[in-house]
C-alpha cells in the first residue's frame, strides 16, 4: 500500500530562529539552559526513521502510519501517535528536525522539560487524530509536522505571554499554512489539529494564575486529552456505520 506524504514539514525556518531567545518559565518549570528533550526528539525521529529506511519506508508507514481504517476497524490505536515519528523521506524528515532543533530549545527554556514533553506529544497526538477525523479513510500520512505546527502556536501563545516579538514566527506560520492548502500530498488536517492544540496546550500552561497553576494545568490538560478521544471515537463510529454494509474488513 502506498504511503503519500503527510504531515508535511515547515519550510522558511530561519527568520523564526532569529526571533527565539532564553526565558525563564511562567509555567511553574524549572529555567533550564540546555533543551535535552528536543535533543532527545531529534535523535528519536532520525533513529527511527533510518529503521524505516532499513526496512522499506513504506511498509512501515502501512503498518505504523496514519490510517483511518486501521484505527477505526482494526483497532490500531497506536496510528494516532506513531504516525508523527514517521516520514516519507530524507528531506521530510530533514526539513522537519530542522525546525525542531530551531524553534524546539526557546519552547523548552520557557516551559520546563517535562510540560515541553507534554506540549509536543499532544500536538503530535492532536495532528494524527485531525487527520484521522477529516482525512480520506483511504489514505495513509505519515510525518512530525503536526507536533511542529503545534510548537509554532505555542510559541505564538508563550511569546505574547512574554512579550516577545513574535511577527516572524507568525510569517512562517502563514507561509505554511498556505503551503499545506496549496500543495499536492500534504496533509492540512494533521497541521491545523496539531497547530490548534499546541495553542490551547501553551495557552493552559504559561496563562494560570501562579496560586492555582498546577489544579488548572492538570485539569485543562486532561480536558484536552478527553476532547481528542471524544473526536477520535465519534469518527470510529462514523467509519464502522460507513463499512458496515461491506462487512467484515480485514485491516
Amino acid at each position: 500500500m502506498a504511503a503519500p506524504v503527510g504531515f508535511q514539514c515547515p519550510e522558511c525556518v530561519n527568520a523564526a530562529a532569529t526571533s527565539t531567545r532564553r526565558a525563564t518559565t511562567p509555567a511553574g518549570g524549572t529555567p533550564i539552559s540546555r533543551p535535552t528533550v528536543t535533543y532527545s526528539l531529534i535523535g528519536i525521529n532520525v533513529a527511527i526513521f533510518l529503521v524505516q529506511f532499513a526496512v522499506g519506508i513504506n511498509a512501515v508507514a502501512a503498518d505504523w502510519g496514519m490510517w483511518p481504517v486501521g484505527v477505526a476497524i482494526g483497532g490500531e490505536w497506536w496510528r494516532l501517535l506513531t504516525a508523527a515519528f514517521l516520514h516519507g523521506s530524507f528531506l521530510h524528515i530533514a526539513f522537519n528536525m530542522y525546525v525542531l532543533f530551531a524553534l524546539g530549545p526557546t519552547l523548552e527554556r520557557i516551559l520546563g522539560h517535562g510540560r515541553y514533553l507534554t506540549l509536543y506529544l499532544l500536538a503530535a497526538l492532536g495532528g494524527g487524530v485531525a487527520s484521522y477525523v477529516f482525512s480520506d479513510i483511504r489514505t495513509v500520512s505519515v510525518g512530525a509536522s503536526g507536533a511542529i505546527f503545534g510548537l509554532m502556536g505555542a510559541l505564538v501563545v508563550a511569546g505574547r505571554r512574554l512579550r516577545y516579538d513574535v511577527t516572524q514566527v507568525l510569517i512562517l506560520l502563514g507561509i505554511n499554512v498556505v503551503i499545506g492548502f496549496l500543495a499536492p500530498g500534504v496533509d492540512w488536517r494533521a497541521h491545523l489539529g496539531g497547530l490548534v492544540t499546541g495553542a490551547v496546550v501553551a495557552a493552559i500552561m504559561v496563562f494560570p494564575a501562579r496560586r492555582h497553576r498546577t489544579a488548572v494545568q492538570v485539569s485543562g490538560l486532561l480536558a484536552v486529552v478527553f476532547a481528542l478521544a471524544a473526536m477520535a471515537a465519534w469518527q470510529t463510529a462514523q467509519i464502522n456505520e460507513l463499512l458496515a454494509p461491506l462487512g467484515q474488513i480485514n485491516a
